[in-house]
């Protein structure tokens, strides 16, 4: 039967002309590896990031207003590091209510956009 197999991509928004602070955030911060978007898209500005099979999309959007509910949840191995990792890089980490055993933090891009860090299922 015909289904959705899995997800591609996650597309983030960001202000036009912000494609140097999302690099260094996304890029550097966090450390998601850069992938060369596809020539036809370069126009357009932007950048991807990949982890694992998928792909992160950051895009500018004119009337860009931060996303507060709708975001990407990125699986952290090494939790409590990671999350200490980033507070020494600056960025403000909330711990949330755990779900199924698991950790969880929210944390914002420079443009106010929220992101969800999730603790890596244990063996």
């Amino acid at each position: 039967m015909p289904h959705i197999a899995g997800i591609d991509h996650v597309q983030v928004a960001i202000p036009p002309g912000a494609d140097q602070e999302a690099r260094a955030f996304y890029g550097g911060i966090l450390g998601l590896r850069e992938t060369p978007k596809p020539a036809p898209l370069n126009a357009s500005g932007g950048m991807w990031f990949v982890t694992g099979a998928t792909q992160l999309h950051i895009g500018g959007q004119a009337g860009f207003v931060p996303a507060k509910k709708a975001h990407p949840a990125f699986i952290v191995d090494d939790f409590p590091g990671y999350c200490a990792l980033l507070r020494q890089r600056g960025v403000a980490v909330r711990e949330e209510e755990q779900v199924n055993g698991r950790r969880r933090a929210g944390i914002e891009d420079p443009f106010g956009n929220r992101i969800e860090l999730i603790e890596a299922a244990r063996a």
